[in-house]
């Protein structure tokens, strides 16, 4: 990880499925930005390694319980004050619509869409009482297609999109801004593919992705940290994408080698 300037030096911020992956690279990218961090996960263990780790203080937080929402702003809080919330945390399900159960259905849209909207709703009070704040939540490209055996996650993907502009004109005059991030395909436990090997994942995204490769996690996590901060001050209702080019099109093909 690259040295960062303090642009968050001062700020307040409780990140969501932090206990792996692009949640805990932001929960580094921010500490090492100057910011005072609470990450939040299911996931007890990996989440207080993580956070120790990068100098973050952890709390358990179920993000589909709006009590435990209640208690990680009041945990994240310093003094009242809280400036930044990313809406990380997410699952996903690989089932085709006709053979996916309700249940999971409402699982993976209560983890990612409803989970965001209680975070939204639990930490807007506390950042407009200390002046504003930004929150940032995670989308993906797939909130911009559909997505052949992912209907849960592509459609709570797409609800983020909607809810993000739907909270940037509400709370615009309480000084909160809310954006969206789209970040590419990354190497993390979300993305594994039983029986992949590096050349494979290569193979794949350099065919799909414009810019032939996947996503390091600190080229994400870093739009999460200037959307964050104050640099991003005239930015609201908006998606922001780190994603190779993949939102642009279809890359031509790779040619054969000869």
């Amino acid at each position: 990880m690259t040295e960062m300037s303090k642009t968050l030096e001062g700020k307040v911020a409780l990140v969501t499925g932090a206990a792996r992956g692009l949640g805990a690279e932001i929960v580094r990218r921010m500490v090492a930005a100057g910011a005072q961090v609470t990450a939040a996960d299911k996931r007890v263990d990996d989440g207080a390694a993580a956070a120790s780790e990068a100098g973050a203080q952890f709390i358990e937080l179920d993000v589909t319980d709006a009590e435990q929402w209640a208690s990680a702003v009041d945990a994240a809080a310093d003094g009242g004050r809280l400036d930044i919330l990313v809406n990380n945390a997410a699952i996903t399900r690989v089932v085709p619509i006709l053979d996916c159960d309700p249940a999971e259905f409402r699982k993976v849209i209560d983890t990612n869409l409803v989970g965001t909207f209680l975070g939204i709703q639990a930490a807007a009070p506390t950042m407009a009482s200390s002046g504003g704040g930004s929150i940032v939540n995670l989308s993906s490209p797939s909130a911009f297609e559909g997505t052949v055996g992912m209907p849960a996650y592509s459609t709570s993907k797409w609800g983020i999109r909607g809810l993000t502009r739907t909270a940037a004109l509400e709370l615009a005059d309480l000084g909160i801004r809310v954006n969206a991030v789209v970040p590419g395909a990354l190497r993390t436990a979300m993305t594994r593919r039983p029986g992949w090997e590096d050349e494979d994942y290569e193979r794949h995204y350099g065919a799909t992705v414009p810019l032939r490769r996947m996503a390091e996690l600190g080229e994400v996590a870093d739009l999460v940290v200037w959307l964050a901060s104050d640099q991003a001050s005239y930015c609201t209702g908006g998606d922001y994408a780190a994603d190779g080019g993949l939102g642009a099109g279809s890359p031509p093909p790779i040619p054969e080698s000869s």
